[in-house]
């Protein structure tokens, strides 16, 4: 169910002017579901699949960011190319048959 809602996640960035740079990139002291790039913006984007909108806010706790916010050091340490970029930590959250919903700069 995750990985579903990360691919559709990955296609809605797409499809909002997004080149996705990396899928599940994962270390010991963290996790980021998507890193995508637009134009001069590097996203950082969390993925959360829950059955509404609540219960996907609710996920978003301070140990999630911290880990996500750790996980994004690393990967700008392995991608130096992308070090002088605009940085945003987002979130996507996902429903059951419903649109996706993005928030810039949520976590």
């Amino acid at each position: 169910r995750g990985r579903r809602a990360e691919r559709i996640a990955a296609l809605y960035l797409r499809l909002r002017g997004y080149r996705i740079l990396e899928r599940r990139f994962k270390v010991p002291s963290g996790e980021i579901d998507l890193v995508a790039r637009k134009g001069k913006r590097l996203a950082f984007v969390e993925v959360k699949m829950r059955a509404d909108l609540e219960a996907c806010e609710a996920s978003i706790t301070p140990k999630l960011r911290a880990r996500v916010r750790r996980a994004a050091e690393i990967w700008l340490s392995r991608n130096a190319a992308y070090q002088e970029f605009d940085l945003g930590f987002d979130v996507i959250f996902m429903r059951p048959r419903k649109w996706p919903v993005y928030l810039k700069d949520s976590i």
